[in-house]
């Protein structure tokens, strides 16, 4: 074993390191670097760990360490970078777990009541029963957010009778538990109060994420991260390990902090979010009033080829009808072709597009689109009166005027991308099916807008071949 001393200075640089990692990751030129101080910073605090922690049953952590490695690497290799929500949901389920099991294997420790005695023994039992209250939250609530990125479960928000009034009886039995834990605790007890809690924490995750629509998923994503983050925190608390103190909160602290962003970004409050019920399963037909809009006019892809070759101002917009095609390498030999014709290609990214946060970003870089022509939606709006082709790749609310020209709307005053104001937007879609959101979208019916239909990537590779 190696000495407390070298143990602490190891946590102190892997935290520098998970500080730096989440600077680099706020930035796409840096976020590879960043991924490599938090692989670094990980290393470092799981060797110290093993070596200046560990005193015994080496054997069961080499194998529980080639076994999660494994699994890990096995999933880094197959899972596409389409299916990155559903996998970022179901890593978090994990850490959840985790803290719902070393909250149980900690309480069961029988040197438990030897080492603590008194206000220590509350204190020590009331971070054991909040770690594994929000693990059991983090685990059933990124369960079902992943069964609903991945299509197994319906995005449609489940709204049962009085759902406001179940989640404040669940809240207030996991209080009245707590209580009830941390006195027969103190007697030896307490077990009874806390698989109850769990259970009641684990109907509230289910029911929390159930009732939230198709719409919020990239908040709910968030969301589910910070609290992963305390999850982890509180398990530092009742393991007495200050580096997964300090690692939890910059990972829950971070996560709301995004969830914010994602919240202000589609002109929500958080509580509404909880709250659930806005957004449909996506899919839906168009809704009865589409027919009183008017006529689309459909355009095909040798005229839209046309339209962008003659173009001095392209803006593209992606959004989850291009992940779902996995149009983004194609978008990208489209845009090089374009700026190899002089054409100048920009891309509009809108925060909530996509199914978490980043997800078109991420999708982007992947197709090894350039940096320096992605852009926030905030940083190209104002230049849409001068952008002559607009193409709007599977995205339906983010790009819909009735947000800004609808106080009635589900998604009145959420910020979008106004391509509208430009001189033409090309719509690629399968169907006149409406978003997430379940909200009819105007633009569709406007005289400078064209709707390619179709698969993204077939008609894409189209538009390509006749470039």
């Amino acid at each position: 074993m190696i000495n407390e001393g070298i143990v602490n200075v190891s946590y102190i640089i892997a935290t520098i390191l998970f500080i730096l990692a989440l600077g680099g990751l706020s930035n796409q030129e840096t976020a590879r670097r960043g991924n490599w101080y938090g692989i670094i910073g990980m290393a470092i605090a799981l060797l110290a760990t093993i070596f200046g922690e560990v005193t015994a049953q080496y054997e069961k952590l080499i194998v529980a360490l080639l076994v999660g490695g494994s699994v890990g690497l096995l999933l880094a290799r197959r899972v596409q970078m389409t299916q990155m929500p559903e996998l970022v949901a179901i890593l978090h389920s994990l850490v959840g777990l985790a803290a719902v099991a070393v909250g149980f294997a900690n309480f069961m420790d029988p040197g438990r009541l030897v080492h603590y005695t008194g206000v220590e023994l509350t204190i020590h039992d009331i971070e054991t029963y909040i770690g594994v209250l929000i693990g059991a939250v983090t685990f059933s609530g990124s369960v079902i957010a992943f069964g609903k990125l991945s299509g197994r479960i319906s995005g449609n928000p489940l709204l049962l009778p009085a759902r406001h009034w179940l989640n404040l009886l669940l809240l207030l039995g996991s209080i009245y538990y707590g209580y009830a834990f941390v006195a027969q605790s103190v007697e030896g007890g307490g077990m009874l109060p806390l698989i109850i809690m769990t259970v009641l924490a684990l109907l509230f995750g289910i029911h929390m994420v159930m009732a939230i629509g198709g719409a919020d998923m990239p908040v709910v994503v968030s969301m589910l991260n910070s609290y992963s983050g305390w999850a982890a925190s509180a398990t530092g608390f009742m393991l007495g390990n200050d580096l997964l103190i300090v690692t939890g909160a910059l990972v829950g602290s971070s996560g709301a902090i995004l969830s914010y962003i994602m919240c202000r970004a589609m002109n929500r409050r958080f509580l509404a979010v909880i709250a659930g019920g806005f957004g449909t399963g996506g899919g839906a037909s168009a809704s009865g009033d589409a027919a009183d809009q008017g006529e689309v006019v459909p355009v095909d892809t040798s005229e839209t080829a046309a339209l962008l070759s003659n173009a001095r101002e392209v803006m593209i917009i992606p959004g989850y009808g291009m992940a779902v095609a996995q149009a983004q390498h194609t978008v990208f030999e489209i845009t090089r072709t374009l700026r190899e014709k002089g054409v100048n290609v920009r891309f509009g990214i809108h925060p909530v597009a996509g199914r978490m946060p980043g997800h078109m970003n991420v999708l982007l870089a992947e197709a090894k689109v350039p940096y320096d022509i992605v852009f926030e939606m905030d940083e190209v709006n104002d230049d849409f009166p001068n952008v002559d082709v607009s193409v709007v790749i599977g995205a339906n609310d983010i790009v819909n005027p009735s947000a800004l020209t609808d106080p009635d709307s589900p998604i009145a005053g959420m910020p979008v991308l106004e391509c509208w104001k430009g001189t033409t937007s090309i719509v690629l879609k399968r169907s006149m099916a409406t978003g997430y959101a379940g909200v009819q979208n105007p633009l569709f019916f406007l005289e400078n807008t064209r709707m390619l239909f179709g698969d993204a990537k077939a008609t894409l590779d189209e538009v390509l071949k006749a470039l």
